[in-house]
C-alpha cells in the first residue's frame, strides 16, 4: 500500500489556519502550484504552501484528497506568498484574505482558460502576418495592420525596447537624480520632496529606464485612476509598451498584465495600489508618486493594507529600490526621515519658470456684511473668473461636497431629513431631483415637502450643481462642466477635454486637486474651504494644508503666473497661514503629535464593531475592549463615532495607541488573539474590522 502524501494550501477565505488535504495517488505538486480542493461544500482554488507536511493524528481521518492540479496554470512564486504572509502579518488579516485580494474571485475554468490564452496568441499573430502579407488592397491590409498591432501590445515586449535615450534634465533635476542613485546605494529608501511642477515625473522615468535596460522591472504607483490616465501618455512616451493597471479596465484585461508580468521580461507597470498583488518578477524599482495621498489606503475589504508601507514591503522582498515623491509630504514620511529610514531629497525649483500661485484669502463673512457675495460666490473670486476668461485662460474651482445641497432643513418645524437606515442627513441632487445618501446610496423622491409638518425644505450649502448652477448664471457663454462622483463615467473625458481646453471652467470635489497637469490653467479656487478644514481627526490640519497645496499646483505650470482664491469664514487659520508662507506647519504639527503621543510616535489600530442591535452591539463592544485590555493593551472606547449608523448596522470603535518599540508586533498580535476569541466565544464572526494605521 502506498503511502498517502499531505500538503497545506492557502485559500482565499478568512482562515486562521492552512488546510490540509492528500494527494491521489500518482499526483505530485510543488509550493505554489493551484489546485482545486472542496472546503465546506464548495470548490475553490487553493494554492499550496507546503508539500511533505504530516497533519496532527486526530485530523487524518477528516482529510479529503484535492478535486484535482489545475494543469498549465502558471505556479504563484515564493516571493508571493512570503509577500502575502508579511502583509497579513501587519495589518492584522489572514493570508487567505491578501490571496484573494491578489487572485480575486478565481475560478479553476478561469485559470485554466487564462492558462492557454498566451498560447493563442502566438497563433493568431502568425496568422495575421500571413494575411497582411497577401492582402490585395490597402483597406484590408490596414485593418489587418491594426488588428496586429492590437495584438503586439498584449505580448511580452524584449528589452531592446527599452533601450531608449534619456529624458532631459534640468540642472537641479540632473543633481537630485544623482543623489537618489547615491541613496540606493546605501540602501535606502528615498523621499523625493519637491514643490509643484518641479518635474518629479522627469527624474521617474530616468531612474526607470536605467532599471529596465538593466533587465529588471519597474512598478509605477499613482493613487488615483483619472490620474494614471492621464500620466500613461507622458509614460508611453517613453515605454510605449508600459501597462496600465487599475479597477476601471476590464478583468480580461487586467488578467492578460498579470500574464505579461508573470513572462519574466522586463516591464513597467503604471497602476493604483492593487498593482502591488500582480505576480511580479524580477523588480528593481518601485516609485510611490504622490505617496501623501490617502487614497493609498485600502479601507474595504481586508486586507486594509497602506500601498505606501506596501510598496517598501514588496521591494523588500524582490530587492528593489523605492522612491516615494511629493510636493506636500506626509508627517509619516518626513519623520521616517528625520530618523534615518528615509533619505529626504528636495526640489526646490519648479521645470518651467515661475514663483508658486499667489494667494489670496477671502473672508466670506465680512464680504457679506459689505455685499460682496453673490450667492455662494464672492465678488472677488467671481472678478478674478471674469480676467481669466479675457485671457482666453482656464480655471478650476473645487467644492468638497457634491450634491445641489448637502442638506434639507424645513423652514416650519426645523426638521431636517435623514435616511432611514443611516444617522446621516440626506443630500439634495437635480436632473432629475432626488434624495440621496452619500453613506448607503438609497435614493428617496425629493417632493419639496417635509415629511414631518409638510412644510417647506429649505437647502442648506452648496454642492458642486449649485456652484455649476451660479457660475453659469453669471458667465452664461463660458464652457462649463462638472466632475465629481456623480458623472464618475465621464472622468477620463472631463479631464481630457479640460486638458485640450475644450472646458473654460471646471468644478469639481477632491479628485480635481490630483496631480494633473493643466498648461492653460493660470486660476484655482476653494468655495466654503472651511468644510475642508472641519474634520474631527488629528490629521484634519495635515490633510487640509496637502489638498490646499497640491490644488495650488495645478494653476501656472508653464511659467504663466497662476493665482489662488480661497474662500473661508476663518481668514486666520494656521493652514492659510502655511500656505501664504507665514508659517512652518508641518514642524508645528510633528511637535504636536509628539507630545499628544500619535503617530508618527507611535502605532495606532482602529477597531470597528457593526451590527443591526444597538443592544448587543455596546454589550460586545465592550466585552471585546475589556478583553484586549487583560492583553496589557491600553483602550480608549468603545464610542460612538459621528456617524453611528450606516445602511442599518450601528457602528462603534475602539482606539489602540502602540509604542514604536520592540514589542509592538507582540502587542498587534494579542489584539488578534482577543478579537479571535471574541468571535468564537459569542459567534460573531463578520462583525469586527481591524484597522491597522488607518488614515
Amino acid at each position: 500500500m502506498s503511502k498517502i502524501s499531505y500538503i497545506q494550501v492557502i485559500l482565499p477565505l478568512k482562515l486562521g489556519w492552512e488546510a490540509f488535504y492528500s494527494l491521489p495517488e500518482g499526483v505530485t505538486v510543488l509550493e505554489g502550484d493551484r489546485v482545486e480542493v472542496i472546503f465546506a461544500s464548495r470548490s475553490y482554488v487553493a494554492v499550496v504552501s507546503s508539500t511533505g507536511v504530516i497533519p496532527p493524528e486526530n485530523a487524518l481521518e477528516n482529510i479529503r484528497h484535492i478535486a484535482k492540479k489545475l494543469l498549465g496554470v502558471p505556479p504563484v512564486s515564493k516571493e508571493e506568498i512570503a509577500f502575502w504572509r508579511q502583509v497579513s502579518q501587519y495589518y492584522l488579516c489572514t493570508v487567505g484574505e491578501v490571496y484573494k485580494a491578489a487572485y480575486p474571485a478565481e475560478k479553476s475554468d478561469q485559470a485554466e482558460v487564462q492558462a492557454r490564452r498566451a498560447e493563442r496568441l502566438d497563433v493568431k499573430m502568425a496568422k495575421l502576418e500571413e494575411k497582411l502579407a497577401k492582402a490585395r488592397n490597402d483597406t484590408t491590409r490596414e485593418r489587418y495592420r491594426l488588428e496586429l498591432e492590437s495584438l503586439r501590445a498584449e505580448a511580452p515586449v524584449p528589452i531592446e525596447e527599452f533601450k531608449v535615450a534619456p529624458v532631459p534634465l534640468s540642472s537641479e533635476q540632473a543633481s537630485a537624480a544623482d543623489a537618489v542613485r547615491k541613496a540606493f546605494a546605501e540602501g535606502k529608501t528615498v523621499l523625493l520632496d519637491g514643490v509643484t511642477g518641479s518635474g518629479k515625473t522627469e527624474i521617474y522615468l530616468n531612474l526607470a529606464l536605467e532599471v529596465l535596460a538593466s533587465g529588471r522591472s519597474v512598478l509605477y504607483l499613482v493613487p488615483e485612476i483619472a490620474l494614471s490616465g492621464q500620466l500613461q501618455d507622458r509614460v508611453r512616451k517613453v515605454f510605449p509598451s508600459a501597462r496600465l493597471y487599475n479597477s476601471s479596465i476590464t478583468s480580461g484585461r487586467r488578467l492578460e498584465t498579470a500574464e505579461f508580468v508573470r513572462s519574466g521580461n522586463p516591464y513597467l507597470v503604471l497602476g493604483t495600489r492593487s498593482s502591488l498583488f500582480l505576480p511580479h518578477r524580477n523588480l528593481g524599482l518601485v516609485i510611490v508618486d504622490e505617496e501623501h495621498d490617502t487614497s493609498y489606503k485600502q479601507d474595504s475589504p481586508a486586507p486594509r493594507y497602506h500601498a505606501r508601507e506596501t510598496a517598501i514591503m514588496l521591494a523588500g522582498i524582490h530587492g528593489a529600490n523605492v522612491i516615494m515623491g511629493s510636493a506636500t509630504p506626509s508627517l509619516e514620511s518626513l519623520y521616517n526621515s528625520e530618523i534615518g529610514i528615509f533619505r529626504r531629497i528636495q526640489l526646490k525649483q519648479k521645470f518651467h519658470s515661475g514663483e508658486d500661485a499667489s494667494v489670496m484669502i477671502v473672508d466670506t463673512v465680512a464680504e457679506r456684511r459689505k455685499r460682496g457675495m453673490v450667492g455662494d460666490l464672492s465678488r472677488k473670486l467671481l472678478f478674478e473668473i471674469q480676467n481669466t476668461l479675457e485671457a482666453g485662460e482656464q480655471v478650476l474651482l473645487l467644492r468638497s461636497r457634491r450634491s445641489y445641497a448637502p442638506a434639507l432643513q424645513c423652514e416650519e418645524c426645523g426638521t431636517i431629513p435623514k435616511c432611514p437606515s443611516c444617522n446621516v442627513s440626506l443630500s439634495l441632487h437635480r436632473n432629475p431631483d432626488r434624495l440621496v445618501c452619500h453613506y448607503c446610496g438609497r435614493t428617496l423622491p425629493y417632493t419639496g415637502t417635509c415629511p414631518k409638518c409638510g412644510g417647506a425644505l429649505k437647502p442648506l450649502g452648496a454642492g458642486t450643481q449649485k456652484i455649476e448652477e451660479e457660475i453659469q448664471a453669471v458667465f452664461p457663454s463660458a464652457r462649463i462642466a462638472r466632475l465629481d462622483s456623480d458623472n464618475a463615467a465621464e472622468e477620463s473625458a472631463i479631464i481630457k477635454s479640460f486638458a485640450k481646453g475644450e472646458i473654460d471652467i471646471l468644478i469639481g470635489t477632491q479628485i480635481i486637486t490630483k496631480g494633473f497637469d493643466f498648461q492653460n490653467l493660470t486660476l484655482v479656487g476653494v468655495i466654503q474651504a472651511d468644510n475642508i478644514l472641519a474634520q474631527h481627526d488629528f490629521r484634519a490640519d495635515e490633510r487640509a494644508f496637502q489638498l490646499l497645496e497640491q490644488f495650488r499646483g495645478r494653476s501656472g505650470r508653464r511659467g504663466k503666473a497662476g493665482r489662488f482664491v480661497i474662500q473661508t469664514r476663518e481668514p486666520g487659520h494656521p493652514v492659510f497661514a502655511k500656505l501664504s508662507g507665514q508659517d512652518a506647519l508641518d514642524v508645528s504639527m510633528l511637535e504636536e503629535r509628539r507630545q499628544f503621543g500619535y503617530p508618527p510616535y507611535t502605532r495606532l489600530i482602529h477597531i470597528v464593531v457593526k451590527d443591526s442591535s444597538e443592544k448587543r452591539l455596546d454589550w460586545l463592544s465592550r466585552e471585546l475592549a475589556s478583553a484586549i485590555e487583560s492583553s496589557a493593551v491600553s483602550v480608549t472606547g468603545p464610542f460612538a463615532p459621528a456617524v453611528d449608523k450606516v445602511a442599518g448596522k450601528y457602528i462603534r470603535q475602539l482606539r489602540m495607541t502602540l509604542p514604536r518599540d520592540r514589542h509592538l508586533k507582540q502587542r498587534k498580535q494579542a489584539i488578534c488573539r482577543a478579537v479571535s476569541d471574541i468571535e468564537k466565544r459569542y459567534k460573531y464572526a463578520g462583525h469586527i474590522i481591524i484597522d491597522v494605521d488607518p488614515v
